[in-house]
């Protein structure tokens, strides 16, 4: 067995250098330290791959559809509009523009992470969100201030109800969401971060995971959630104690629109209360990341993963809005189902509108006679109004806490 014998100095060491690793760095290398941003990452594939496709496709499926129905309906048989039809309409429109973004994000995520679109239709996607978000926040807090108005001070309920302090609301509401968008427009990265997944694009972060201002952060949670849900929480409180005064409370009208200001709020609070939490946990996280562990920010990133297409489903709750609190609504889409089941029996198509008229004009005067007969000491005027309003628990509520 021969071994040879190098002498330090006779060898050849010009090319050969000692690089030693630190026993600490390591030591965090090989045991993963929770604490070392580079050894723990966030990436969950599998959730955002599967979920988020899953999750939006649905969402687009119905709001698509939903929202087309509404503003349809809206336009075609619900004139003149009040108040509310402006604010609805409204809620409908900003709906339907963040649903035509969607199928960007399910081909993003489809594709695993990987943007393909170009940048600037990546901030326009991204920026969609924010803007639905925000401007069904503010209108849906005018609806609650409006509807207040109508039921705790009835001698306003004619004023507040034209049209034009809708248009004046609607307009306040998304001038209001643009301008807290505006410091976004100079923090948001447009999808030049890195190589996606799939390795033949660019990434497209939302807004939160791109470590953005901590206190535009907090600002915009402040002002544009938490000051509008208490409002819209003091207004429908308003509204809860007015129809539990003075008689008739176990009516069923006034127990159902006593229902459903409960109902409007959980929606509204379990749509947006989570994400806005999440949010800022999730931009915590990102900007010092030494104070968390990695099951931490594994934790709080599926969790915000998960609250995003919740607050994207207050479409789903805004539909709802329109089914049960709209008398009219209802019964304009009961007159659409009539008419498919009569085309579906071998009506002719070109008489079924003219036909549906006749018959609702006749049920009408059927209940304003009706009416009339029960109160023959109002008048025409206002048994026509209360047949009109029947089954609306918002028209006409307040004026009947005063008896």
């Amino acid at each position: 067995m021969h071994f040879d014998v190098c002498v330090i100095s006779d060898c050849q060491l010009t090319d050969l250098q000692f690089a030693p690793t630190p026993a600490p760095t390591m030591l965090r290398t090989l045991l993963q330290d929770p604490n070392n941003a580079t050894a723990c990452s966030d990436a969950m594939p599998p959730l955002k791959d599967y979920f988020l496709s899953a999750a939006y496709s649905l969402l687009f499926a119905v709001g698509l559809a939903g929202n087309l129905t509404a503003i349809g309906v809206y336009v075609t048989m619900l004139r003149p509009w009040k108040t509310s039809a402006v604010v609805m309409v409204n809620l409908a429109l900003a709906d339907l523009l963040h649903m035509l973004t969607l199928p960007f994000l399910v081909q993003y995520y489809k594709d695993g992470e990987t943007w393909k679109s170009g940048a600037h239709m990546c901030y326009l996607v991204r920026f969609a969100f924010y803007l639905n978000l925000y401007s069904s926040v503010l209108l849906l807090t005018c609806l609650a201030a409006f509807r207040w108005l109508v039921v705790a001070r009835p001698l306003c309920a004619a004023q507040v109800q034209r049209r034009s302090w809708g248009l004046a609301a609607c307009a306040a509401a998304w001038v209001a969401a643009m301008a807290g968008m505006g410091p976004m427009l100079y923090m948001f990265n447009k999808g030049d971060e890195a190589d996606g997944r799939g390795g033949n694009g660019t990434m497209c972060k939302d807004f939160a995971s791109q470590k953005p201002r901590l206190w535009y952060i907090r600002v915009l949670t402040a002002l544009g959630f938490l000051l509008p849900l208490a409002t819209v929480a003091a207004c429908y409180a308003g509204i809860i104690r007015e129809l539990a005064k003075g008689p008739y409370t176990a009516n069923p009208r006034r127990v159902r629109a006593r229902r459903l200001p409960l109902a409007i709020l959980a929606g509204f609070v379990v749509c947006f209360l989570p994400y806005h939490v999440l949010r800022e946990l999730r931009v915590e996280t990102l900007r010092a990341t030494e104070d968390w562990s990695c099951e931490a920010r594994r934790g709080i990133h599926m969790a915000y993963v998960i609250s995003r297409p919740l607050a994207a489903a207050n479409t789903l709750c805004n539909l709802g809005l329109n089914t049960l609190a709209g008398g009219r609504f209802q019964r304009a889409i009961w007159r659409i189902v009539g008419a498919g089941r009569r085309c579906l029996n071998g009506a002719p198509l070109g008489l079924v509108g003219g036909t549906d008229q006749k018959l609702a004009t006749h049920n009408r005067r059927t209940h304003v006679v009706n009416a009339a007969v029960r109160c023959p000491s109002r008048g025409r005027n206002e048994a026509d109004r209360e047949a009109t309003n029947t089954n609306n628990p918002w028209v006409d509520v307040g004026k009947k806490t005063r008896m």
